[in-house]
């Protein structure tokens, strides 16, 4: 059931109900997927509806895991390095009574052999629903990978056939065989764009001749997408039932010191600019490949940058953390800028390892103590955003006016991610929207599933 029958959704109110749902059904720190013991995964092609944030709708055609309905994008498929992956896929997607061929290719795989089906111009192609191609290959190396469809792929990948493979290495929270890779937290973040014009031609097509006349080359993308979602759909929580073909969210959420890998695709035709803002990341990996000279060297090879330049057809890891460090102030308050109540009143810095951060809270010592460096104005002289709790300071809140704030449950600290191109974070020209959504500082004790 949709949240409104409204053309354009009331920005605010819709903002504020994602959120409370979002921390009501906890934001996984885990990316959410499908694995299979046995490392088969059987996929269908089927057209559906996807839903967005201004109160429209169209058509896309996505894979479809099982007997589950279709997704935009696909179903993230999570194998362990070595295993020999099997996909089956059928397309049950037709253009009028005539059947659409589909077909996947997997980008970065080595030696992927195909059976079944029937011969297409770049690999194995299923024709029909009775007609099914099986695709294996071996996961060597661990990474993040894309798969998408190798057929007529201007127009199929458009459509939604497209989706994300993680090989993981055989060491628990490493995102490839070195400890330079360890995280704590993970978030997949696959980036799209989609014209809905192209939608609309592919839902009047009656035949294979009028798939294959659509003209691309007037490709003007109204609509940005991170896992399939436009903001602030893309903090709303994983599998929200108004969103029955569009299950992943993204809102990526760590507490001070905790690293988060950063899992990017762009499935894209355009390059996405992504920014983190809060701090800059450290591009560890490209295309499954750990940016290292030789092996065992780690990621010294690594990047630090505060945009990323996602360039259509790639994938990239990185690795992002947040303790506050040299700010000159302290991030849970001085007791001068707190009431007793709060939870970080009369908090020590203790640092027995003597790595300059507190054994617990992480906490950067050098700052603890230090008061806040401005006098804020009084309450009439501000405007309140959804996400401030009344405090500058992690865990604490303070008083707001009535109707202000309430989207802040935790007294966290709110840092928005987006594409850096600007026309990418609106939805149809309305803002907020499209390629964008937040990072949440937790405070330490606020659990992070």
């Amino acid at each position: 059931m949709r949240l409104t029958t409204h053309k354009k959704r009331n920005s605010g109110l819709h903002l504020a109900l994602v959120l409370l749902l979002a921390f009501a059904g906890q934001a996984s720190a885990v990316v959410d997927g499908v694995t299979d013991p046995g490392n088969t995964f059987n996929l269908t092609a089927r057209a559906g509806i996807i839903n967005t944030p201004d109160g429209d709708s169209f058509l896309v055609w996505g894979y479809a895991i099982n007997n589950n309905p279709m997704q935009y994008p696909g179903p993230t498929l999570i194998v362990n390095q070595g295993a020999t992956v099997t996909v089956t896929l059928t397309s049950a997607l037709t253009a009028g009574t005539a059947p659409v061929p589909v077909s996947i290719v997997f980008p970065g795989q080595q030696g992927v052999s195909a059976t079944g089906g029937s011969a297409g111009l770049l690999t194995q192609e299923s024709t029909g629903v009775t007609d099914t191609v099986t695709y294996t290959f071996t996961a060597n190396n661990p990474g993040t990978y894309l798969y998408q469809s190798g057929t007529q792929q201007q127009l199929q990948t458009e459509m939604g056939l497209v989706g994300t493979i993680i090989v993981r290495p055989a060491v628990a929270n490493q995102a490839y065989n070195h400890p330079d890779t360890a995280f704590d937290h993970e978030y997949l973040f696959l980036l799209t764009e989609m014209d809905p014009m192209i939608h609309y031609k592919v839902g009047a097509a009656r035949s294979l001749a009028a798939l294959a006349a659509i003209d691309n080359t007037k490709y003007h993308p109204v609509l940005w997408f991170i896992n399939g979602r436009n903001a602030p759909d893309t903090m709303a929580p994983a599998y929200a039932g108004w969103l029955p073909h569009q299950p992943y969210n993204s809102l990526p959420r760590v507490h001070p010191g905790d690293t988060a890998l950063l899992r990017f695709v762009n499935a894209g035709r355009d390059l996405h600019p992504f920014h983190t803002h809060g701090n800059h990341f450290r591009l560890i990996a490209r295309d499954g490949r750990m940016l290292s000279s030789a092996p065992g060297a780690g990621v010294d090879l690594s990047i630090e940058d505060f945009t990323l330049k996602a360039v259509p057809g790639a994938s990239f890891d990185a690795l992002w953390h947040w303790t506050g460090e040299k700010l000159g102030w302290d991030i849970f308050g001085a007791n001068d800028d707190l009431s007793p109540e709060d939870p970080f009143y009369n908090h020590t810095c203790v640092d027995g390892s003597g790595d300059g951060y507190d054994d617990t809270t992480r906490e950067y010592c050098a700052d603890h103590g230090k008061p806040f460096p401005v006098v804020l104005p009084s309450l009439t002289d501000l405007t309140f955003g959804g996400f401030y709790s009344g405090s500058p300071f992690l865990g604490a809140f303070a008083s707001l006016p009535p109707g202000e704030g309430g989207l802040n449950l935790n007294g966290g600290l709110f840092f928005m991610w987006h594409s850096h191109t600007e026309k990418e974070i609106i939805n149809n020209d309305i803002f907020p929207g499209g390629m964008m959504t937040m990072m949440i500082v937790e405070p330490p004790g606020v659990p992070i599933p």
